[in-house]
This record gives C-alpha cells, structure tokens and sequence, in this order.
C-alpha cells in the first residue's frame, strides 16, 4: 500500500506543477486554491509512503514521477519542445525510479 501511497503523491506533485503554471503566480482564484489542494494531498501521501519506505527511495521517486508528469504535460498542454535531449534524460529518470523501486522491498 506504501507504494500505492508514493503514486498518488506523485500524482498530485504533477497537478500542482500544472496548476501551479494555470495559475499565473497566484493570480487566478481557482487555479490556486486547486494548486495548493493539490500541493496539501502530495505532501500528505508522500507522510504516508515515507511511514514505510526509505526517505531517499521515496523522494527520488515523487520528485521523478513529478518531473516526468510535468515534462509530458508541458509538451501536451503549453507546446514545449520535444527535443532528442530531453526524451534521454526523461529515459534516464525512468530508469532511475526503477531502479531504486527493484532495489527496494
């Protein structure tokens, strides 16, 4: 369950990233309150995961689920570039959270 918990804490790091940009430094009303929702469930469900994992495994996987997310979402929704480069380096964090989760019970 511990790792169902990182998940959904990864899961909302993307949605506050995202809304984060949707709200315009705090500007917009709705995307903020969303943002900082958002950003109160991440922080909550990493407690969670952190009850039974290892703090540096657990970190280095909701910051990479959260960088991997907002990388795709910048891409699909604000038309960033897709570059050879950055598909690596997306490759790389990939490969990293797997490897600390196979190393890992």
């Amino acid at each position: 369950m511990h790792w169902m918990y990182l998940l959904i804490a990864g899961i909302f790091e993307i949605s506050w990233a995202v809304g984060l940009k949707f709200s315009h430094g705090f500007s917009q009303i709705i995307p903020s309150i969303i943002t900082v929702v958002c950003m109160i469930l991440s922080f909550y469900f990493l407690a969670l995961a952190l009850k039974n994992l290892p703090l540096g495994t657990a970190y280095a996987i909701w910051t990479g689920i959260g960088t991997i997310g907002t990388v795709i979402f910048g891409i699909l929704l604000f038309k960033e570039p897709v570059t050879a480069m950055r598909i690596v380096c997306i490759a790389l964090i990939i490969s990293g959270i797997t490897g600390l989760k196979l190393i890992t019970n």
